[in-house]
């Protein structure tokens, strides 16, 4: 039996995108995006120069949905893609880490994160989707960086999964949010 791959690796990102993820962020309101469920939360604020970034840092505390879907639309998707299906814009000495791949600033809005998230993930599905055997087989090289010896199917795999544990968190933390304690 001969079996396509990489036609199996964009199927389970977009069965998990369509029918999972993308669903649960339908009616996302800013308060909820920047919601903080404990203190001390990372998240997406203001830097002092009036652009918007993500908190980081070793061993970082509990996050928001603002951060994990910005990890999710510029670490996961945007950057790799920009990395590996870019329009020339960013050098080519840019491995996939490199904060040329990643935009000025980040939204400072729910719509405009969730519309963000929308375009990568789709700039990066359609990449992903058009490549054959080979694409999916040749060490990464270089702009791979610690991926460098892996096939490109490898990173695909390991996308797959960052983006679904990320994706679920954001799922419990909206239930969360729905169904925090009001009291009276």
């Amino acid at each position: 039996m001969d079996l396509d791959w990489g036609a199996l690796l964009v199927a389970q990102l977009e069965f998990y995108w369509d029918v999972h993820l993308r669903p649960r962020l339908d009616g996302l309101t800013d308060e909820e995006y920047f919601w903080e469920p404990v203190g001390g939360c990372w998240s997406v604020r203001r830097a002092p120069d009036g652009r918007m970034v993500m908190e980081s840092g070793q061993d970082g505390p509990f996050t928001t949905i603002a951060w994990r879907m910005m990890h999710v639309a510029v670490g996961v998707f945007g950057a790799r893609a920009s990395t590996f299906f870019g329009d020339g814009s960013v050098p080519a000495d840019a491995d996939m880490s490199d904060p040329r791949h990643e935009p000025a600033t980040l939204p400072d809005n729910a719509a405009d994160a969730v519309a963000l998230l929308d375009h990568n993930y789709h700039w990066w599905r359609d990449g992903i989707a058009g490549l054959g055997h080979d694409g999916l087989t040749a060490p990464l090289g270089p702009r791979g960086g610690f991926f460098a010896e892996e096939p490109m199917a490898a990173l695909i795999v390991h996308l797959n999964r960052e983006t679904m544990h990320h994706g679920g968190e954001i799922g419990v933390l909206r239930d969360l949010y729905r169904d925090r304690y009001h009291p009276g």
